[in-house]
Order: C-alpha cells, then structure tokens, then sequence
C-alpha cells in the first residue's frame, strides 16, 4: 500500500512548514488519475499524523476527476476512472488533469 510512504511524505511535509503549531484541518487534493486511493489515505493519517502536528486534524479530501483531450476528435472529455476512451471510440487521448496530489488547503492554530 503506497498510500501508506504517500500520507507519511504529506504529513512530514506539512510539519516541516508549520514547525510545533497545530494543524487544525488539512485539505488534499487527489486526482482519480493519481493512481492513489483517498480511503486509503483516509485509513492513514490519523496512525501517520500520531505525534506530529497533524494529531487530532480533520482530513479533507477533495476527488478531481480525469480530464482529456481526444486527439482525433478534438473534444474534451471527463475520464471517470483509468479506463481512457473517448465517446467517438478512440483511445488516443492527451490526459490533461486527474493525476494530481497536492496539499490544497492547511488551518492550523490552536
């Protein structure tokens, strides 16, 4: 389970930027593309966040869906998983979003 190596990069990540202050809420944006699964994540944080300044905050998960553009069509599409085909029937596909992982969003204080 890489989501496992993946949370614990986020949360060191995150405790480097806020030093000793609590993070009350942080937000991560997970492209259905990126290949790693949120409830896996999910599932994570609260073992990962354990000592650090992540314990205790509320873990936010925003779903982006894929995006492409057809190459021989030219439209552009919404890929609901990793299955890339477009309506027109072709599989030549410029994959334009969904393969993101970032930290979206931090509330930290007291």
């Amino acid at each position: 389970m890489h989501e496992l190596s993946i949370t614990e990069s986020v949360i060191a990540a995150v405790s480097e930027h806020v030093g000793s202050t609590p993070v009350r809420s942080l937000t991560l944006e997970i492209g259905r593309l990126s290949g790693v699964v949120p409830d896996s994540v999910r599932f994570c944080f609260e073992l990962c966040a354990h000592g650090t300044p992540c314990e205790g905050a509320r873990l936010d998960i925003v779903d982006t869906p894929g995006r492409a553009r057809c190459r021989d069509c030219g439209d552009e599409i919404e890929l609901p998983d990793e299955i890339a085909l477009c309506p027109c029937g072709s599989a030549n596909l410029e994959i334009t979003g969904g393969r993101q992982l970032k930290i979206k969003q931090l509330e930290i204080g007291d």
